[in-house]
């Protein structure tokens, strides 16, 4: 039976919107908010709703220069802001490849060798499972097309729809706290760092910038565009929040200790709060876990060598003949890298788990203010992007508050980071 055409139309255009979520959510992600609800409780549920909010603003401001001036933020940063800003940006996009992969590879040889062990030994496990996932996110991109990869990616999100919200249920929480932490912005003592690791953490940081290519390969363009851009942005920031406030919330109503293996004691302690059906519900929580993690890894496999590509030519065209490059996935720069993505963070697999989860959320924080400060300067220049297009009061205030937020409390905790990683043994 064929989807009625209505019905059709609405999932081609919340598609990116999907992937967005999907690429956006991963292990780091609801791990964070679950250590989050652990240590400090539902108090700073506030912070996903928030975090989800400004991520739209950034997102937002993205898709409303794309469509103001048909180029990507890439190519907006290297036209109006020099060719400085695009090699700066080169080096940061390699140093934060490499451990985001690390990251996203890690977790998902995690999350194998929790539903099907193939070693006797954990570590070995998760490395096989690692590998496995590295390679089977290669291969699926490289062979399969757009369609495919929106189709993979929607059975994910809905994976992981279903398996954290019964998984909300079946720890039983306490609503009327969760309605005051949702309600009542409040840091509790100590917990200045969780706050900020919600804000900015669930959602995604460089992958925002995916968005610009996601919505290209739909054709979008102008006001109309823009339209379908903050519908489709909504339902993933949304689903995004909702992923956060979800963990946060099991994650209070059980004892949680940061490790390697977190994902797998975390099923555990939900396989004892389910009572009879502690294997069952153990079970599904690490499939949905996978979905969280394997999802996150694929859209970064799709979505990053596009930047990579987009810089090659960027440097091409200033040299050669104007104009964009009409499919960046079928170059020779989208697909090395694509390689370069999926094998060289594999070294990372024998790396402590914590130096790797360290460089990643530094690399991340630093990431924010400068998109926000960017969007500050470009969407503010009629000359630019046309007066139709200029950013809001409201759009203005929310950037000056990401930038002001990630200043203030980012840079500090990117300083402890470095620190951390520099004393790590």
């Amino acid at each position: 039976m064929r989807s009625p055409p209505r019905l059709r139309l609405w999932a081609a255009a919340l598609a990116p919107g999907i992937l967005v979520a999907a690429t956006g959510v991963g292990a780091g992600d609801l791990l964070t908010a679950s250590l989050a609800g652990s240590t400090v409780g539902v108090t700073i549920l506030w912070a996903c709703w928030l975090g989800a909010l400004l991520k739209w603003f950034l997102n937002e401001g993205i898709a409303r220069w794309q469509m103001a001036t048909g180029t990507t933020l890439l190519e907006g940063w290297t036209e109006h802001l020099g060719a400085w800003v695009r090699w700066v940006f080169f080096a940061y996009l390699l140093a934060w490849s490499y451990f985001t992969g690390a990251a996203l590879i890690s977790a998902c040889g995690v999350a194998g060798a929790g539903l099907l062990p193939l070693a006797q030994n954990a570590e070995h496990s998760k490395i096989i499972w690692g590998v496995a996932h590295a390679l089977a996110g290669l291969a699926l991109v490289w062979c399969g097309g757009f369609r495919f990869f929106e189709g993979v990616m929607s059975a994910c999100v809905a994976l992981m729809f279903v398996t954290v919200v019964a998984t909300t249920l079946l720890v039983g929480p306490d609503w009327p706290a969760v309605a005051r932490g949702l309600a009542v912005p409040t840091v509790p003592a100590g917990g200045g760092t969780w706050t900020l690791g919600l804000l900015g953490g669930v959602g995604g940081t460089v992958t925002l910038l995916s968005y610009g290519y996601w919505i290209r390969e739909q054709g979008r363009a102008g006001a109309s565009g823009l339209r379908v851009c903050r519908v489709d942005l909504a339902v993933a920031y949304a689903l995004t929040a909702l992923f956060g406030m979800c963990m946060v919330i099991v994650g209070s109503r059980l004892e949680l200790t940061s490790g390697p293996m977190l994902a797998l004691a975390l099923a555990e302690q939900v396989a004892g709060a389910a009572g009879t059906l502690g294997p069952l519900a153990e079970h599904v929580f690490l499939l949905g876990f996978w979905g969280a993690v394997f999802s996150s890894l694929l859209g970064v496999w799709q979505s990053a060598p596009y930047l990579f590509a987009d810089f090659v030519y960027l440097g091409r065209r200033a040299a050669t003949a104007p104009g964009p490059v009409a499919d960046l996935r079928r170059t020779p720069a989208y697909r090395l890298f694509l390689v370069g993505i999926a094998l060289v963070p594999l070294v990372a697999l024998w790396m402590p788990v914590r130096q790797v989860q360290l460089a990643y959320a530094m690399f991340g924080a630093l990431f924010m203010p400068l998109l926000a400060l960017t969007l500050l300067i470009m969407n503010n220049r009629p000359a630019w992007v046309g007066n139709g297009f200029r950013n809001r009061l409201t759009t203005n205030v929310a950037l000056v508050a990401t930038l002001s937020v990630f200043i203030w409390i980012g840079g500090g905790e990117a300083l402890e980071a470095i620190r951390k990683l520099a004393t790590a043994r």
